[in-house]
C-alpha cells in the first residue's frame, strides 16, 4: 500500500484530499497543528486502519517513520481573516514548513506537491491569469504575508527540483468553495451564506465590480490528483474560469437562500485583487482536466452543508486564540 503525507489535513482542502486518497487505497498520514484546521473535518477517518493523524507544526522538524511515497503540502492559513491575525505563522509555514517538507521528500525519495495560490498574481495587470504571468504583488502590504509566502514556496520547491532532483509539483489554486469551509473564515462564499442564514445584510466591499471565479471543491481535488501523477513540474492553474462580479454573486446568494436581505457596501480592503480568473489552458492540455460542476449546483451543495450546522455554530463569531510567535 502506498503511503502519502497530507499537511493541513484538518483544513477545508486537506480533509477532502484525505478522503480522496483513502478512497484510492492509500495509507494516509494527516498532519495539522489545528491553528485553523478542525478535527471535525476528519473525525470520520480515525476509525480506519489506513489513516493516522499527527498533531504537529510543520515549521518544526518533520519526521515520519518508514517509507513515504508522496507528500501534499497544504498547511497554511488561507483566508485574510486568518493570515492577517497570524502573519508570522503564515510566513513561517510557507518558508520553514516548505523547507522541512522538501527535506523530508528528499530523504524519503518521495514526490511532493505544494499548494500555491492565485494570490501569487496579486492584483493582476493581465486578465485572465496564466502561469507565465509574474504577478503584481505588494510585498509590504497586509496581504503580502500570504502572497510572498506562496511565492517563496514556489521558488524553494523549484530549487529542490533543479538542485537536488526532488520530484515536485506545484498547483496554483483559484477560489474554491464547498462543504467544510469555515463560516467565519472571511472568504466571500461562507461570508455571504452565513450573513444570509443569520438574516443579516450582505456586505460587499468596494463597488462590487471586482470579480472572482469559483471552483467547486470536488473539481479542484480531481485536478490536484491528476497533477500529482503527471510528469509536469512547473505551476499549473486549477480553477473555474467562469467569472462573476461580487455584486452579482451577492444577488445569487440572496436568491439561493430565499432571503430578502439588502446588499450594503463598505470600503475595499488594501490590495484586494480587482480581477481573478484562471487561464486553464495548461490544465486542459497537460492533465485533460476542466471543471464539471456548475456554480448553481455547487452552491446548493454548499448551502446544504452550512444549513446542517448548529444554530450555535452559525451564530458564533471568531474567537480563536492565536499566539504571537
Amino acid at each position: 500500500m502506498q503511503k502519502i503525507l497530507i499537511t493541513g489535513a484538518a483544513g477545508f482542502l486537506g480533509s477532502h484530499l484525505c478522503d480522496r486518497f483513502i478512497n484510492e487505497g492509500f495509507h494516509v498520514i494527516g498532519m495539522d497543528n489545528l491553528i485553523t484546521g478542525d478535527l471535525k473535518n476528519i473525525e470520520h477517518l480515525f476509525k480506519l486502519k489506513n489513516f493516522e493523524f499527527y498533531h504537529h507544526d510543520v515549521t518544526k522538524f518533520v519526521h515520519v517513520p518508514g517509507k513515504l511515497d508522496y507528500i501534499l503540502h497544504f498547511a497554511s492559513p488561507a483566508s485574510p481573516i486568518d493570515y492577517l491575525k497570524i502573519p508570522i505563522q503564515t510566513l513561517k509555514v510557507g518558508s520553514l514548513g516548505t523547507h522541512n517538507l522538501l527535506g523530508l521528500a528528499k530523504e524519503k525519495n518521495a514526490r511532493i506537491l505544494i499548494a500555491s495560490t492565485s494570490e501569487v498574481y496579486g492584483d493582476p495587470l493581465v486578465h485572465p491569469q496564466n502561469e507565465d504571468y509574474f504577478g503584481n504583488v505588494n510585498t509590504i502590504g497586509p496581504r503580502g504575508v500570504y502572497d510572498e509566502a506562496k511565492r517563496f514556496q514556489e521558488s524553494i520547491t523549484m530549487a529542490y527540483h533543479t538542485f537536488h532532483g526532488v520530484e515536485t509539483r506545484i498547483v496554483r489554486i483559484f477560489n474554491t468553495y464547498g462543504p467544510r469551509m469555515r463560516l467565519n473564515d472571511g472568504r466571500v462564499v461562507p461570508a455571504f451564506i452565513g450573513q444570509a442564514l443569520r438574516g443579516e445584510d450582505l456586505t460587499v466591499f468596494g463597488d462590487g465590480l471586482q470579480t472572482r471565479s469559483f471552483c467547486y471543491v470536488d473539481d479542484l481535488i480531481e485536478g490536484i490528483y491528476r497533477l500529482l501523477f503527471s510528469n509536469y513540474v512547473y505551476p499549473v492553474n486549477i480553477g473555474n474560469p467562469k467569472e462573476i462580479t461580487i455584486a452579482d454573486f451577492a444577488e445569487e446568494i440572496i436568491k439561493l437562500t430565499g432571503t430578502d436581505q439588502k446588499v450594503i457596501y463598505k470600503p475595499l480592503p488594501v490590495n484586494d485583487p480587482l480581477q481573478r480568473q484562471p487561464d486553464i489552458t495548461k490544465a486542459k492540455e497537460i492533465l485533460n482536466w476542466q471543471p464539471k460542476i456548475d456554480r448553481a449546483d455547487g452552491m446548493k451543495k454548499t448551502l446544504k452543508y452550512f444549513k446542517s450546522l448548529s444554530v450555535e455554530e452559525l451564530q458564533k463569531s471568531e474567537h480563536r486564540n492565536f499566539s504571537k510567535k
